[in-house]
């Protein structure tokens, strides 16, 4: 018993066991920490980087160097090296660019836009190099259920990008007009039908009740998060707490609905992309019912057009532009582009640049331009200074002229689509620009009008006799010679019948 008497010497026998044990008890203490902290990135595991605070930076990925490069130097040039990356699906620079937007640093508090900023957050979420996996390895075991497997990082800090994305954009959201967010979705959807086949597969998904709020996998973490759901994918009770109450307002953005999400799925067939025919087959079998959509559909897509012309050429108070970053894209549209310099006389836009107050009056040739001419028009639809006009911006004088109300450009736009000349052929297009001219008093659109209703087209326009005469008799009374001079021709022929039964 002597060695409990004395403290002084040293610890006893019983006290010699149990601090190895302590330690090892602490370092096992330690090990199980760190495994759990960097299992808590799976998807079946406490997620504790939620939780946010001053770690948030650490946390998100780090940005490549095509979007953290020079352009930190020059604003506008960094957010036009931005916006062309975006366009293209970089999730990165969609990421950047709704950041910048929201002017979360001091410095871009001048470009600060809410609605751009939402239209990039929104972007961000719905592109699936976003929440698509890389390393492909199921997690759900657990350390101790398949043993120690490799982790991937990136999927990881996306994970925490897109969590931060829903938060910021269901704020951005919340704090807007109805009218606000309806501009956010407009703009979306034309971004994503810049984009062919996939963009419009991806507007299918966010339209489509068997995916997540953003086209995302219904099971996806941050889904079931948005949602406000539990996190093995379980909605509460009615009268129960949801588990982190959901982002309502991001996840209303877009609407679920049957029709919508079959139309963008036959609009992705439609480009010719044979991947999209079998993911719309698979979308008729998806649910009872969503075969009996196909001829309304067919009908409904004839008729669709996008949002806009191009990109809204609204600008901050800052006066940065932004780009027009809708190019041309595939065969169809550089074939168009390459029937400008034979087919479309260049006085049309001159005298689209002279209705923009570009020039004072209409140019007939593109030599007859300033540098300072070419130039400001270019800044107006956020192009880099080039000093020259190229086909691109030739068809972009056109079509701002017509949006902004000129009936002359409107007519010229629509026989451009009509034709196929500067931009494919589109008849519902130009079924829409012949209407908003003749909707102004323009006797060459009536015209033109009363010819969709006299043959019809498919899907456009329905064949209508009497609305075909009215537009005739409008556009004769209007002084449009073809109509004046056939108007005629019709009066003596009723005429002289009259005459004959006397």
């Amino acid at each position: 018993m002597r060695e409990y008497d004395n403290a002084d010497r040293g610890p006893s026998r019983l006290q010699r066991h149990r601090m190895p044990l302590a330690g090892g008890a602490v370092a096992v203490l330690v090990l199980l920490i760190a495994v759990l902290l960097l299992a808590s990135c799976g998807d079946g595991a406490p997620a504790f980087w939620r939780r946010g605070g001053p770690n948030e930076a650490a946390l998100s990925c780090p940005r490549p160097a095509s979007v953290t490069g020079s352009e930190f130097n020059a604003q506008e040039a960094g957010l036009r090296h931005l916006r062309r990356a975006a366009f293209r699906g970089d999730v990165f620079a969609q990421l950047e660019l709704g950041s910048r937007y929201a002017a979360v640093r001091a410095t871009d508090k001048n470009i600060e836009d809410p609605i751009e900023s939402s239209v990039w957050y929104a972007m961000a979420l719905a592109n699936d190099e976003g929440y698509a996996p890389i390393n492909g390895v199921d997690r759900k075991g657990g350390v101790f259920g398949g043993g120690l497997r490799p982790l991937s990082k990136y999927d990881d800090c996306r994970a925490f990008e897109r969590h931060r994305a829903y938060q910021v954009l269901d704020r951005q959201l919340s704090r807007m007009s109805r009218e606000e967010q309806e501009a956010v979705r407009d703009r979306v959807i034309y971004i994503l039908s810049t984009q062919d086949a996939e963009g419009y597969r991806t507007l299918a998904r966010l339209h489509d009740g068997l995916y997540g709020p953003f086209g995302e996998p219904a099971d996806n973490r941050e889904a079931r998060e948005a949602l406000g759901r539990k996190p093995e994918g379980k909605t509460p009770a009615i009268g129960q707490p949801r588990s982190r109450g959901g982002y309502w307002a991001a996840v209303n953005l877009f609407q679920r609905n049957d029709v919508d999400a079959y139309l963008y799925n036959y609009l992705a067939v439609q480009t010719g992309d044979v991947g999209a025919y079998v993911l719309m087959k698979d979308f008729e079998r998806s649910s009872p019912g969503r075969a009996q959509y196909a001829g309304f559909v067919e009908a409904k897509a004839r008729q669709w057009t996008p949002p806009f012309e191009f990109y809204p050429l609204e600008a901050p108070a800052s006066g940065v532009p932004f780009s027009d970053e809708s190019r041309p894209r595939g065969d169809a549209y550089e074939y168009a582009l390459s029937r400008l310099q034979g087919e479309l006389p260049f006085v049309h836009v001159g005298r689209a640049l002279r209705y923009l107050g570009v020039t004072p009056e209409a140019v007939t040739a593109p030599e007859q331009l300033s540098r300072q001419q070419i130039e400001a028009f270019e800044a107006m639809i956020g192009h880099a200074t080039e000093s020259r006009l190229s086909p691109v911006e030739r068809v972009r004088a056109i079509q701002l002229a017509a949006v902004n109300g000129s009936s002359e450009a409107q007519l010229v736009l629509a026989v451009m689509y009509a034709e196929g000349i500067g931009l494919p052929a589109d008849y519902a297009r130009s079924f829409k620009w012949f209407s908003e001219a003749a909707r102004q008093g323009s006797p060459e659109a009536k015209f033109a009008m009363s010819t969709y209703f006299a043959l019809g087209v498919a899907g456009v326009a329905d064949q209508d006799k009497a609305d075909a005469v009215a537009f005739r008799i409008e556009s004769s009374l209007s002084g449009f010679g073809p109509s004046a001079s056939r108007l005629q021709a019709l009066l003596s022929q009723v005429s002289r019948a009259q005459q004959q039964r006397r």
